[in-house]
């Protein structure tokens, strides 16, 4: 213990975390829970925390189980713990943690052979329930009810229980809720009948085992003794009920999060758990993190502007981010008459900064669904810049990848001497690196993919003393299976959802413009509005120095520049800027709307929407939303789209209240303008007429 002791007073373990970091490092073992704001140093605090109990004799490496959210982040947790001489800790997925069990204990739970993953995705199996109960097959649509299956899953939601849990919700369902309760009822079945197993079936079977196998958790529960959990505001009912079932009781947990950046409700998760911690264990220490180390005091000011605006927060979600940077430049914010516009112009931008000197791979290009990235890709390849689609090939999975991996796993085999970075550059000239890169185009990316193989080399060695080229490649095996790639040099154009967790320099926000953020679907729901505006924050949280907000009145260069820009710029814009002006002229307009019942001013989007203040009784006809919603779902078909594309779940309520008989009627409900009223206006007010007509 003295040595152990000694070892934790060694200035390389706590030096250099500031007074918050610290406090939360050294707490003592028990409940702890850390609030961490973004850019706060979150990851450098708790892995600094499991190195000092590790070291102080609280608890061996072995004993620790840290779970995150993505691979990439619980590589990150890995490579950090090695660096700091903590090798033996666990860090996984919540997903990976469970295989892992699940393939142990399956011989004493289970007893036959172990059942296979499903690779890839579901589809093909949720096209079969489909299939067989007359429902629809196209790609988008099984995507969209997967997807409901997995957020009941995640939700420990059974096919039985699932009409009525979605009716007290009013979640927006993508299929009758009976017909979705049946669909995902087949697919269980299907499931089970080929003994496969889907990634929510890894939680919950092995919940499963933990609770009614008392042999399996008894040897689970001393072999793991302290638990951490990233990400904490992320987690859903199944991924909790595992975390109890692993703590079997006991209360050595450290948890980590930060409610402003919940942004995956639509997936089941919940920040209650993180803000509930400390009903559940009043004991619990617990330290803020509001010291912002990654952002500039501009970029800091305005993330805390937008959060400020947010309705509803609840008091433990209340972090007031303190930047630490020197000053930087001060947010950018443009308008652009259309989409094509915007994105050449973003792409000059682009360009300047690189022309500065910020590297590509320090450049991201961030918007709210995936089909924005179209035209970024194309304004980039013509000013010959380099970019990355995030969420496209995996690194790991690319040809020229693959064969480098193999070559120097041939070389290592045979153990030779030398440095490691020297013995990488041979190998993979062998397999295309070059001393000059090429001029650009494929080849070029192929080189900048080996040339992050050798920069991988370079950190390897700069971390570890006498790193062979054996442990170089057992290096990059844990990386592929937990894919974590390295830096390869390219702007970075991924979604919100996919930028969580990552960083930039520079950080451009892009499409912000009414029915894209907030998404269209979200608008006439105050908790989706909220969600939207935590990603919102989520993606300014991103950018390090330099930020740019822009948005565009039309989709193309010849279309109606009828949108407007997000209603979350709304007090963000600089008041001399050109388009605060006009923000503040649109925000006027907006006031003078009335309530029909009352007379009274209309402020919020839905009272906007609904012809009505909160306060004035709704006079929903239930009969008419419910055709209305039937008529949707079919149109939604016809069209191959989404539900809330036609029209969304507020459209039709206010439909359903002003019962409009004309074109005029139709067109004074906010979410209806021209394009809506030619496509739909004559069925919709079809349907109006005949339900009044009975």
């Amino acid at each position: 213990m003295g040595s152990a002791l000694e070892s934790n007073r060694r200035p390389d373990l706590l030096e250099g975390l500031d007074p918050e970091q610290r406090a939360a490092a050294t707490a003592p073992r028990g409940p702890v829970c850390v609030l961490a704001g973004a850019g706060t140093g979150k990851t450098r605090t708790i892995t600094h925390r499991i190195a000092h109990l590790v070291r102080s004799g609280h608890v061996s490496a072995g004993q620790v189980l840290a779970v995150t959210f993505t691979a990439r982040a619980a590589g990150e947790m890995r490579t950090r713990l090695r660096q700091l001489g903590v090798e033996a800790a666990q860090a996984r997925t919540f997903h990976a943690a469970a295989l892992r069990q699940l393939r142990y204990f399956w011989p004493r739970v289970v007893g036959d052979r172990q059942w296979d993953l499903i690779e890839g995705n579901k589809l093909r199996l949720v096209g079969q329930a489909a299939n067989r109960l007359g429902m629809p097959t196209e790609v988008e649509v099984l995507r969209d009810l997967a997807s409901e299956i997995e957020w009941a899953k995640a939700s420990l939601v059974s096919p039985d229980d699932y009409p009525a849990v979605v009716s007290r919700l009013n979640r927006d369902v993508p299929e009758a809720p009976g017909r979705l309760a049946e669909l995902y009822r087949t697919y269980e079945q299907l499931k089970n009948n080929a003994q496969l197993l889907d990634f929510d079936d890894l939680l919950l079977h092995t919940t499963a085992a933990l609770e009614e196998h008392k042999a399996v958790a008894e040897e689970f529960r001393d072999r793991y003794r302290c638990f951490v959990v990233d990400e904490y505001q992320d987690v859903t009912p199944a991924q909790q009920r595992l975390l109890d079932a692993w703590l079997g009781g006991r209360d050595d947990l450290t948890v980590v999060g930060d409610a402003n950046q919940t942004i995956y409700s639509f997936g089941g998760a919940s920040p209650r758990p993180l803000l509930d911690f400390t009903r559940r264990f009043p004991e619990a220490t617990v330290v803020r993190l509001e010291r912002d180390y990654r952002s500039t005091p501009q970029v800091v000011a305005l993330a805390n502007r937008v959060i400020g605006a947010a309705r509803g927060r609840p008091a433990g979600s209340r972090l007031d981010l303190v930047g630490q940077r020197p000053d930087g430049p001060p947010p950018r914010f443009a308008e652009y008459d259309d989409e094509v516009a915007e994105a050449a112009a973003v792409a000059g931008r682009i360009r300047e900064l690189r022309d500065a000197g910020v590297p590509a791979s320090e450049i991201a290009v961030l918007y709210r669904v995936n089909a924005q990235s179209e035209a970024y890709e194309q304004a980039l390849s013509e000013v010959g810049i380099p970019y990355l689609v995030r969420g496209g090939e995996r690194f790991f999975s690319r040809r020229e990848v693959r064969q480098a991996m193999a070559a120097l796993r041939t070389a290592a085999a045979g153990e030779p001497d030398g440095d490691l970075v020297d013995l990488v550059r041979r190998v993979l000239a062998d397999v295309g690196l070059t001393e000059q890169p090429p001029s650009g185009g494929a080849a070029k990316e192929r080189w900048d993919a080996l040339l992050a193989l050798v920069e991988l080399a370079e950190e390897l060695a700069a971390t570890t003393g006498g790193a062979t080229l054996g442990r170089f490649v057992a290096e990059l095996d844990q990386r592929a299976a937990a894919q974590h790639p390295p830096t390869v040099e390219g702007v970075t154009l991924a979604s919100l959802h996919a930028a969580k967790g990552l960083e930039w320099d520079a950080v451009f926000l892009v499409g912000l413009a009414e029915g894209t953020m907030p998404i269209q679907h979200a608008d006439g729901n105050d908790e989706a509005i909220e969600e939207e505006r935590r990603l919102f924050y989520v993606g300014v949280t991103r950018a390090r120095e330099y930020l740019s907000l822009t948005w565009a009145l039309a989709r193309n260069p010849d279309g109606r520049r009828n949108r407007r820009r997000s209603r979350f710029l709304y007090g963000l814009i600089p008041e001399d800027h050109p388009a605060a002006r006009v923000a503040r002229s649109q925000k006027q307009t907006a006031l003078k709307a009335r309530c029909r019942i009352c007379g009274g001013p209309l402020i919020a989007t839905m009272e906007i929407k609904l012809g009505r203040c909160g306060k004035c009784p709704a006079d929903v006809d239930e009969e008419l939303l419910a055709r209305l919603k039937e008529w949707r779902v079919e149109r939604a078909r016809e069209l191959k789209v989404p539900a809330f594309v036609v029209f969304t779940d507020a459209t039709l309520v206010a439909i359903a209240e002003q019962r409009p008989t004309d074109d005029s009627a139709l067109v004074s409900i906010s979410g209806i303008g021209a394009t809506k009223l030619d496509r739909f206006g004559a069925e919709v007010l079809a349907v109006v007429r005949d339900c009044h007509g009975k």
